[in-house]
């Protein structure tokens, strides 16, 4: 029809998205026709992941998301850019191999809190200021969280009690978030194919004290499950939701 204007892309913004899930959805929301900023502390990894992408609406921000100046700069750069920001996806994440939480290093408690749960943090509140004073508010915040939310593996006290941490936070958003129109949910993948989940195929220590293979999915249902949240309108949202292989022992651990 003359005279109408072109549909605007929507603002999104994606942490660790130089691999796995992180770069599978940020390729995922290009596709779909966002203008994605893909962030991420290897710049070769992100160019990498842009490159796979048959869209030019995406750009790149190399930054460490435990450094509060850098998130600053990065939403802040995603404003002057777009002038809003419409999704967040809060993916960065780490995780170390299994210790008996006797042993746990607390060098290692930091950095895993530094990076999934503080990184976390300084991302969604950077985005829900934004999404707060930008006009018309509102926006959406996707933080990943793992079933380690639910339930933890056995030596895993770091990684679980981070994203047990992940809950509190995605709660206190859509709590904070409803006066501004800002929704906030969460998705908590289970057994997904990516680099970061290699081992759990070939074998994970279980709760008995057995180490078995566990069943994985391909992590393109974990994407679709993302993009779905993504999609909806913000007078509604998906507090949490879980995707898992179907038979992963996910029951009978803790």
């Amino acid at each position: 029809m003359t005279g109408q204007k072109p549909r605007q892309a929507k603002i999104a913004v994606v942490t660790g998205a130089g691999s796995g899930i992180g770069r599978l959805s940020a390729l995922a929301l290009l596709d779909a026709g966002w203008a994605v900023t893909l962030v991420g502390r290897r710049r070769g990894a992100l160019e990498e992941t842009l490159s796979l992408s048959k869209e030019g609406a995406g750009s790149i921000c190399d930054a460490d998301i435990t450094d509060e100046a850098a998130v600053d700069s990065l939403f802040e750069h995603v404003f002057e850019a777009h002038g809003r920001l419409d999704l967040l996806f809060n993916n960065a994440g780490v995780f170390s191999g299994a210790v008996p939480f006797e042993q746990t290093d607390a060098g290692e408690w930091r950095r895993m809190i530094d990076v999934n749960l503080t990184g976390a943090f300084l991302c969604a509140r950077n985005a829900f200021r934004l999404m707060k004073r930008q006009s018309p508010s509102g926006g959406r915040i996707i933080n990943n969280g793992s079933v380690s939310a639910h339930v933890p593996r056995p030596r895993a006290a770091a990684y679980t009690a981070s994203k047990h941490a992940i809950t509190g936070l995605t709660r206190t958003i859509a709590l904070e978030g409803r006066p501004f129109n800002i929704a906030c949910g969460q998705i908590d993948i289970g057994n997904a194919a990516t680099d970061m989940t290699a081992g759990i195929g070939a074998g994970m220590l279980q709760a008995d004290g057995g180490i078995r293979a566990e069943p994985m999915i391909d992590a393109h249902q974990a994407v679709r499950s993302i993009l779905h949240m993504a999609s909806m309108p913000l007078g509604a949202n998906i507090p949490f939701m879980t995707v898992m292989a179907t038979t992963m022992p996910l029951y009978g651990r803790g």
